[in-house]
């Protein structure tokens, strides 16, 4: 399926934009300020998570408005703009209600949902430029940008993410405790935090694993070639159960005084090499990053692709603006070989001119206003 109509009502600087017959490729034009970012936002609360700013809810509601804001989509079968679209399709809503800014709502087909079920129709991948620097930025950003990936192919991931956190949590609350904690309680809570946290990491494994097996089989053409590896605290042995268990056992008087839980899954961290070169990817010219953060993409879209049962939606904020022509091109042909929507956003216009015109639809953005 793929996004054919949307809708924006009080988000961001968007008062009332509705875009009608979204093509195969989506090009978003507009002076810096005109909202084109906003849009891909909105687009990325229709899956699971925070969304591509990871911003608190109310933060998403246009200024000076009533405080709510909604994001309404329709989803129709295939990506073909001039396909028949005379059914229903999926409708799919989200955002807040003003009196309540922190919680967000959800319905799909006008039932309310969670936002688990999201994931059962759509995968949403996105690339920005506050991404260009994943390679330099803390391990936990480049563990949501991983965990972002895992989840357009396995929706569980989300669950078994917060469920640990939650376990993990309250770990952290009887440690910090002015009272000696419960050891059988803290055994018991270990116990949820193993389960869940060994499915993570196996997850994550199970993500490079098949990254690094399309790498290989991919020419990656003018684009640098990545090579992934999951850093964590057992290597790349298989972690089960008992070595979390032992870590946090033994781990509670240091954990205590320093407030959280030093070990486990959630110190997990993905470093990435430049095959050609041997080099840490933090060690990389910009552009050498850039082409590495488009392979990864590239890869995870067909694997998204050949997992058969959710449709890929890539966000690509101002991908072009650090790309020659060559490299432009490339990207471009190389997306019209893979099964997945796409929505870009440029100052101009001309970054686009090598975009297929099949199934592609043009958009000027001004002023919080879509044309």
């Amino acid at each position: 399926m793929a996004l054919s109509h949307l809708t924006l009502s009080q988000f961001r600087n968007h008062r009332s934009t509705r875009i009608d017959n979204a093509g195969r490729f989506n090009v978003l034009v507009g002076d810096n300020g005109a909202g084109k970012t906003n849009i891909l936002e909105a687009l990325s609360l229709l899956a699971p998570g925070r969304g591509m700013r990871r911003v608190a809810l109310s933060e998403m509601a246009m200024q000076h408005g009533d405080g709510g804001f909604a994001v309404s989509a329709q989803l129709f079968a295939g990506a073909d703009p001039d396909q028949d679209r005379s059914g229903e399709g999926i409708r799919i809503g989200t955002g807040i209600a003003a009196d309540a800014p922190n919680r967000r709502l959800l319905r799909i087909n006008g039932v309310t949902s969670s936002a688990q079920g999201l994931a059962e129709w759509l995968s949403l991948v996105w690339l920005t430029p506050a991404m260009d620097r994943l390679f330099m930025d803390s391990a936990g950003g480049r563990r949501r940008f991983l965990d972002r990936l895992v989840l357009a192919l396995e929706p569980g991931h989300a669950r078994n993410a917060t469920r640990y956190e939650a376990a993990m949590r309250e770990r952290n609350r009887l440690l910090a405790g002015e009272r000696i904690a419960d050891p059988l309680w803290l055994d018991a809570l270990e116990l949820r935090m193993a389960e869940y946290g060994v499915a993570l990491h196996e997850a994550r494994q199970r993500l490079i694993d098949a990254l690094e097996a399309r790498l290989d089989a991919t020419q990656t053409g003018l684009f640098a070639k990545p090579a992934l590896e999951l850093k964590s605290g057992a290597g790349r042995e298989p972690i089960a159960p008992a070595h979390y268990l032992a870590a946090w056992k033994k781990g509670r008087a240091r954990d205590a005084a320093a407030g959280r839980t030093l070990a486990g899954p959630h110190r997990d961290d993905l470093t990435v090499t430049m095959r050609q070169k041997g080099q840490a990817a933090a060690l990389c010219s910009t552009g050498e990053q850039k082409a590495m953060l488009i392979a990864l993409i590239l890869a995870h879209s067909d694997l998204v692709a050949h997992s058969g049962d959710r449709s890929l939606v890539l966000l690509l904020d101002e991908v072009a603006a650090h790309l020659d022509p060559a490299r432009r091109a490339a990207l471009y042909e190389q997306l019209a070989d893979r099964c997945a929507q796409v929505w870009m956003t440029g100052t101009d216009a001309a970054l686009f001119d090598s975009v297929p015109m099949a199934g592609r639809r043009d958009f000027v953005v001004a002023g919080g206003a879509v044309v």
